[in-house]
């Protein structure tokens, strides 16, 4: 496939491909026990991590050889390479490792073509819960569950008091802060990048996120949510540089600053 090929013209394939991820995933999800390793900066590491990313990246390289692929658990390129790349891919093999090891199926594959520093085409695979969301440019967002598929769009509840989508197990001081300042709202907890698709799907209003996170984690659901008609904006409350803009992947710091993901009303007031 040429470099010349449009984003939306990779979604169908990169469904597939997360698939094959799920599958492999699911089968070590389904063992009795599931071993766990710690990597240098403490986060859990299993066996499904790896093997997913075994069959992404040898998948993408039939797929597009000549786009490079920066995934979680590979050494990451020097951003003496990266700063040339005007295509990549962006994975997480599985997002979440800490709701697989809970078992409550809140976890993801994630895989994102970034094109310019814009994700442009996304695919966000729950493969414990037999859902998937994707998105692409010019071609729209459409959530997978089972065989069916219908496109959906990030207008939010339209609720009196919104829906806010929080991490299960990385809230934190911070959003408690945000949260704080917003007023009367519903809280929805859950794990992994499915909160930035429930954003795309106008189940949630918005998603504070101000602790860490890679690029690898939110670009997926990203590219869903753009291709929704939503967006993910910087938080002012963070103080870096960029407050204020839409967060975009050109850039040497693979951990993201803190962000708000929003819907179609656009960014809220407080940030």
């Amino acid at each position: 496939m040429s470099k010349e090929q449009s984003a939306q013209s990779f979604l169908d394939p990169l469904v597939d491909l997360a698939h094959a991820a799920g599958q492999a995933i699911l089968t070590i999800y389904q063992q009795d026990r599931l071993a766990v390793e710690k990597k240098a900066d403490d986060s859990p590491v299993t066996a499904a991590d790896l093997e997913s990313q075994r069959v992404i990246v040898e998948g993408l390289g039939v797929l597009a050889p000549e786009i490079p692929v920066l995934a979680e658990e590979s050494a990451a390129a020097p951003w003496t390479e990266r700063r040339d790349w005007d295509r990549f891919w962006l994975v997480d093999p599985l997002d979440g490792t800490r709701e697989f090891l809970a078992r409550n199926g809140e976890f993801t594959v994630n895989i994102a073509l970034i094109e310019d520093g814009l994700p442009t085409a996304g695919v966000v695979l729950a493969p414990a819960l037999d859902r998937a969301w994707i998105g692409a440019r010019d071609a729209g967002a459409f959530e997978i569950e089972g065989d069916a598929r219908r496109p959906i769009e990030a207008k939010g509840t339209g609720a009196a008091e919104p829906t806010i989508m929080v991490s299960r197990s990385h809230a934190g001081e911070k959003v408690e802060r945000y949260l704080g300042r917003l007023g009367a709202h519903q809280r929805l907890p859950m794990g992994s990048s499915i909160k930035l698709c429930l954003v795309a799907t106008g189940e949630a209003d918005l998603y504070p996120r101000l602790n860490p996170t890679r690029m690898w984690d939110t670009a997926a659901g990203h590219a869903v949510l753009l291709a929704a008609g939503g967006d993910i904006i910087i938080a002012r409350a963070e103080g870096v540089d960029g407050a204020g803009e839409p967060l975009r992947y050109y850039r040497e710091e693979l951990l993201n600053p803190g962000f708000v993901a929003y819907g179609t009303s656009g960014p809220p007031a407080v940030l």
